[in-house]
């Protein structure tokens, strides 16, 4: 494999989708300088401060008065789907606008890890919030990111944290917890699950102020089993015994490889190098190691492309944002992104969006082709020039060049 090659591979999985100029800076600077820059961006993010995070204004529910008439609740359902609309393109532009593409990526991974809806939430607020941990804590010790989760409105409201009481002990975070978050099925019991469920006790939400809180009335204190640690464990100390499990040093790369590398299984070997990384639960050392072990380079055609990544690449690498009729196809990216079943926010249940061929049908294969054949039209005047300087014969090959083939 060439070096251009090689640097293409990573910024295709590592972005969500490379320009030609991406590849060609790639190319010049060699992978690892590559790699580096992407795990640790320098500078602020141009693209991201032309994208600024949208004034929501204050929850149009909180206004309500006491007695709200129907009338009334009904505009107050209109303003906020109106705020989660106004959420939901913004993070879209910013995909598309973000220079720190990897960042922006991971903070994509993060929403399908920790999956959380806004159809249950119901707050464009809370999920704002909930993103906002991500982007803090995205990177680093995992560790700081799961004690935050627990702390996060919006996954307490979608998991029904805040009806977890030491008198009516409500298992769904727990489970999820262990389940999809942290080590996987099979490395806890059904007695590990009803036991960290009262660790977890205590915490609800203050609407208000748009956040968790603890009410140490509601938390039961006394001792509790899990994994075969007893003590009056609460939410950091279930967190701890839950990131110590050998499990959980396999969880997580395995998540991010599925993601990032391969539909397929990932081999023991790749499993242990990318544990052994993540043994200081760093997911930053975590990232780089997948991006440079040998077995990522080899794993082209192994992806399908979920819907949000495959639109946001097809819009950066046309250039047709920056253009009056990518501006005109703009309302179209969100409609074909809600008929391709892939809405920011809005995730099917608390396992996240499917992968692989799940992607792949008739409906789901003519949708693209109409959202291309749109996009193709609205390419911007430097992708069109540079392909129409190509001779004829070579425009499939000065086509894949633009795209980071």
């Amino acid at each position: 494999m060439g070096e251009r090659e090689r640097v293409a591979h990573l910024l295709r999985r590592a972005t969500f989708g490379p320009t030609a100029d991406e590849v060609d800076r790639a190319e010049r600077d060699g992978f690892a300088a590559t790699v580096e820059r992407l795990v640790r961006p320098a500078g602020r993010d141009a693209g991201a401060g032309r994208t600024p995070v949208p004034e929501l204004g204050e929850d149009p529910y909180l206004k309500l008065a006491k007695g709200a008439s129907r009338e009334q609740r009904q505009k107050a359902r209109q303003a906020r789907k109106a705020q989660v609309q106004e959420l939901t393109h913004w993070w879209v532009d910013r995909m598309i606008a973000a220079e720190h593409q990897l960042a922006e990526k991971l903070v994509f991974f993060w929403h399908g890890h920790w999956a959380t809806s806004v159809q249950k939430v119901n707050s464009a607020h809370l999920m704002l919030a909930q993103q906002q941990v991500f982007r803090r804590d995205g990177w680093g010790d995992f560790g700081v990111l799961v004690r935050a989760m627990l702390r996060d409105a919006a996954l307490i409201q979608w998991l029904d944290g805040q009806r977890n009481t030491r008198k009516a002990p409500n298992e769904n975070l727990a489970r999820e917890l262990m389940e999809l978050f942290t080590l996987g099925i099979g490395a806890y019991t059904e007695a590990d699950v009803k036991a960290a469920a009262r660790a977890l006790t205590g915490w609800t939400l203050d609407r208000d102020a748009g956040r968790a809180v603890f009410q140490p009335a509601r938390h039961d204190k006394t001792d509790k089993t899990v994994l075969g640690h007893t003590g009056p464990l609460d939410a950091d100390g279930l967190a701890g015994i839950l990131l110590d499990q050998p499990a959980a040093g396999t969880f997580l790369p395995a998540r991010l490889w599925f993601r990032f590398a391969s539909g397929e299984p990932m081999p023991d070997a790749v499993r242990d190098r990318l544990s052994a990384a993540f043994a200081g639960r760093d997911v930053t050392a975590l990232v780089r190691a997948m991006l440079t072990d040998e077995a990522f380079g080899a794993t082209g055609g192994q992806l399908v492309k979920q819907p949000v990544e495959w639109l946001v690449g097809a819009v950066r690498q046309l250039g047709a944002a920056g253009t009056a009729a990518g501006m005109k196809q703009r309302k179209q990216i969100y409609q074909g992104l809600n008929r391709l079943d892939q809405v920011p926010f809005r995730p099917p249940s608390v396992g996240g969006w499917p992968a692989g061929t799940a992607w792949l049908n008739t409906f789901s294969t003519q949708t693209r082709v109409q959202l291309a054949q749109a996009l193709a039209a609205a390419a911007s005047p430097a992708f069109t020039e540079r392909l129409s300087a190509a001779p004829a014969a070579g425009r499939p090959d000065a086509v894949d060049n633009l795209i980071g083939r």
